[in-house]
């Protein structure tokens, strides 16, 4: 059997010399021979024991518990093989868990810095999102539309996926009601939902101000540009004015 060096097992199986030299001196891991030159040579049993030493150490074991292990009279050196591999086999599972976590949180954080203007703008016609934001920097100034654009940012395409088809549900609630009175209750329970909703576009959900008067401003919008109140693709200026009546009336009442 081919004896090793200190150095060729230390390449052999990735550990130091100086670790090597460590072991021989606790008595985990004495050479098979030790020269007259006083050189230590490893042979296969010293290589086995060094594979079971390497396996305890990296399931954490310390080193005097695996001297103890290792000089137990009743240690069966197969039967500690098969453990290790159930240790092993446990540990990939664990690792592969935090793989597909750290994948899913790299992915989430790569969407997050994925938003552009347009998608923010998306769902008014196609390469319109640079007039339309000049538009409403206008209406509403640069400092309020940049709170909202870098809270919206923040978001994921599935967090910003959400917060706009729920604003299209509200709105198709609304137009399902529309025949109300935009002072009815029901009609104005469903304003407090998009007034939530409105206030997480603007990114001041989170704020004290209830901001009435840019809400109340909002539902004038709706009447001047059929933009901002479409069902389907279809302008609604009967459904635009009753928006604007019902938002007007939440605001006075109820935020003002």
């Amino acid at each position: 059997m081919k004896k090793y060096t200190a150095k060729g097992l230390s390449k052999l199986a990735g550990v130091s010399v100086r670790t090597l030299h460590h072991y021989d001196h606790i008595g985990l891991l004495k050479p098979a021979i030790r020269t007259e030159a006083k050189y230590r040579l490893y042979g296969e049993n010293e290589l086995l024991k060094l594979q079971q030493i390497l396996f305890f150490k990296e399931l954490d074991f310390s080193l005097k518990e695996i001297i103890d292990i290792l000089d137990n009279p009743g240690f069966d050196l197969i039967e500690a093989l098969e453990s290790h591999k159930q240790a092993l086999v446990t540990k990939q599972g664990r690792i592969s868990d935090m793989l597909r976590t750290i994948e899913k949180t790299v992915l989430n954080l790569k969407e997050k810095k994925m938003i552009t203007d347009d998608e923010l703008y998306d769902g008014f016609p196609k390469g319109k999102a640079k007039e339309i934001r000049g538009q409403a920097i206008e209406k509403y100034g640069i400092e309020t539309i940049e709170t909202s654009e870098t809270y919206l940012k923040k978001l994921s395409k599935e967090q910003l996926r959400r917060l706009k088809d729920e604003q299209k549900e509200i709105f198709k609630t609304l137009f399902g009601i529309s025949t109300k009175e935009p002072e009815d209750e029901s009609v104005q329970l469903e304003i407090a939902r998009h007034y939530k909703n409105v206030r997480r576009f603007w990114g001041t959900d989170g704020s004290v101000d209830s901001q009435w008067r840019a809400y109340k401003g909002l539902g004038d919008l709706y009447i001047a540009d059929e933009r901002f109140s479409m069902i389907d693709g279809k302008a609604q200026p009967e459904f635009a004015l009753f928006l604007s009546k019902a938002m007007a009336h939440f605001a006075i009442t109820q935020l003002k």
